[in-house]
């Protein structure tokens, strides 16, 4: 068995490396901007520049050497002239998709806010000069004025030019000069250096990982290791007593109508199953708050001081789940109950109750037993809704919190730490196939 745990886990570490990557993506890449959902649309770019730069985001995605600043927004004239439209001697032209600098004119690039001395920029220019000439200036860096010649043509080209501001920043200025005619901008863009081809936002984050550093909570301020760590025994308090008198009494439910199957008692049970499931999670919880909460006051409906403050949700979450695992467990007790190995035991005098618990429970442990450590991941993830209206501060309350208020690295922790434990559980069910069924060997 050993020999095989060790094989099976070298074979989840591809699987894991895809649960981190997807995780990545998911977040930095389709979810859109993170800075700009969290902090808003009128947040300034210094502030933008000072989210992404503590979370990884100003760096490439996957590799490369130049990252992105807010300091100046990608400039795509064909569409917009964003900044420059207040720029003197610059004139938007949008029939024509660019942005004229007139004749004998310096236009200063607007940056949104002084670049950091030290750091390496890159200008990107893609331009069109039917005569004369003209140049991109660089004043006040680090080596000196710098600039680039940007050479006739009657075609679109590129030009570019690196530099590092100087010690004082604000003596910085980017400027584009023409002479003897018009020049042409179709687009600028603005770079950062960073450290080497894969110092980017993926290896930020297996950093991260590595050192088990999930980032800190925008919302909160505190770390989100720390976040999960105390969130996880009230969400373990709920859940775990909740999924364990559910499975019993599923279990116990569906032995009964296999029991009983075809009678009253079983047709009963069915019936019950449906109109558990029928009926929405929202109304059991608002239900059971109203009467057994403010009704006749039999628990408190509110906070997390004692155990008596997890019976009342407890018993919604058995109550609301019950209707569906008992139909799924009373399906597979009824399947086994027709098993050929069932009518030898009768043929043998085995009585009713000792085929039931001897043969057709054991029998049945596989479909249970993969129930059983599927969930534990759910049981990570606390109950959203009933964390939430119980004021119990569980992973499952956090969620929804980080959700309302955007906080990307909460929500980004409790997803990838999800999807790990339901990789994990994977693992645990293959073993315990083989611990209580005697036909299946691990191999």
């Amino acid at each position: 068995m050993l020999r095989y745990i060790v094989r099976r886990t070298l074979y989840m570490i591809p699987t894991v490396f895809g649960v981190i990557v997807a995780t990545f993506l998911l977040f930095n890449w389709v979810g859109g901007d993170p800075a700009m959902m969290k902090l808003g649309k009128n947040a300034s770019p210094r502030l933008l520049e000072d989210f992404d730069a503590q979370r990884g985001y100003n760096k490439p995605l996957l590799w490369g050497h130049w990252g992105t600043t807010r300091a100046f927004a990608d400039a795509d004239f064909a569409r917009s002239a964003g900044a420059w439209r207040d720029v003197a001697g610059a004139e938007h032209r949008p029939e024509a998709g660019s942005l004229v600098v007139r004749d004998g004119v310096e236009a200063v690039v607007p940056l949104a806010f002084d670049l950091y001395p030290g750091e390496t920029y890159r200008w990107l220019i893609a331009y069109r000069l039917p005569a004369g000439r003209a140049e991109f200036v660089v004043r006040g860096a680090a080596d000196g004025a710098r600039s680039v010649a940007l050479a006739p043509s009657s075609a679109w080209r590129a030009a570019r030019l690196d530099f590092r501001p100087g010690a004082d920043a604000g003596e910085l200025a980017c400027a584009v000069r023409a002479g003897g005619g018009d020049l042409e901008l179709r687009a600028l863009r603005l770079r950062r250096g960073v450290a080497h081809a894969f110092d980017s936002q993926l290896w930020f984050y297996l950093r991260q990982l590595a050192r088990l550093d999930f980032g800190a909570s925008h919302e909160t301020n505190q770390r989100v290791s720390t976040m999960i760590r105390d969130g996880l025994l009230p969400s373990l308090a709920l859940t775990v007593p909740m999924f364990i008198a559910g499975l019993l009494t599923a279990v116990t439910l569906a032995l009964l109508c296999a029991f009983f199957r075809n009678s009253p008692v079983d047709r009963f049970f069915v019936v019950l199953g449906v109109i558990l499931m029928s009926v929405n999670y929202i109304v059991w919880i608002v239900l059971g708050q109203y009467v057994l909460g403010y009704g006749v006051r039999l628990f408190p409906v509110w906070g997390f001081e004692s155990w008596r403050y997890l019976v009342l949700p407890c018993l919604i979450g058995v109550v609301s789940g019950l209707g569906s695992e008992l139909r799924f467990y009373r399906t597979v007790m009824l399947d086994e109950m027709y098993r050929d190995y069932v009518r030898t035991a009768f043929a043998k005098g085995v009585g009713r109750r000792g085929v039931l618990f001897r043969h057709v429970l054991k029998n049945a442990m596989i479909p249970i037993l993969t129930g059983v450590v599927m969930a534990i991941p759910f049981l990570y993830t606390g109950s959203l809704l009933l964390e939430t209206f119980f004021g119990i501060p569980g992973l499952g309350r956090m969620g929804v919190n980080a959700l309302n208020s955007s906080d990307v690295d909460v929500i980004r922790a409790l997803v990838f730490v999800g999807a790990m434990i339901y990789v994990v559980a994977h693992l645990i069910t293959d073993i315990s196939y083989a611990l209580v069924d005697p036909r299946v060997r691990l191999q």
